[in-house]
């Protein structure tokens, strides 16, 4: 049995490093684009862009924040979720796990740039015409994904469970 544990342990420390990874790489290269440049602004397609800004806010640069204590507040807030999904992840028996895991190597990737940069990178703008989504990042990608399958699981799957 517990060598079950330190295979899953194993699988799951994989998958949140290689999530954290691709979310490094892609804001690394961004940033030096930045620093050679001194700007990305990058047209892909008509609907897709590079463009770095450097959000201090949360997800999609909601509640931006210009006072250090704030900030600082919502980062152990942060860093206290990432605890309690890392919980839930070892709670979970099944595929939720992975959602979560989802959900914290995205998360750690913003809170490590939250610590060592004090905003985040975002970099991918999508639109349509005069219609601008938020700009965001990979990590941003995995915890949407995440959050999107554990919603969807409550509605359907876990529903026909309790019916």
């Amino acid at each position: 049995m517990l060598k079950n544990n330190y295979k899953k342990i194993i699988i799951y420390l994989f998958l949140v490093i290689t999530i954290f990874s691709l979310d490094r790489i892609s804001k690394l290269y961004i940033i030096n684009l930045a620093e050679v440049n001194d700007l990305v602004n990058i047209y892909l397609t008509s609907f897709l862009n590079l463009y770095l800004i450097w959000n201090n806010g949360v997800a999609f640069g909601l509640l931006s924040l210009d006072q250090t204590l704030l900030y600082n507040i919502v980062t152990l807030i942060i860093a206290f979720i990432n605890i309690l999904i890392l919980i839930m992840i070892f709670k979970y028996k099944d595929y939720r796990s992975f959602f979560l895991i989802m959900i914290l190597g995205g998360s750690l990737g913003n809170l490590f740039d939250r610590i060592y940069y004090m905003a985040v990178p975002d970099f991918i703008s999508l639109h349509h015409g005069d219609f601008n989504w938020f700009v965001f990042n990979v990590a941003d990608i995995f915890i949407t994904i995440g959050v999107i399958c554990l919603i969807l699981n409550e509605l359907f799957v876990n529903k026909e469970i309790r019916e």
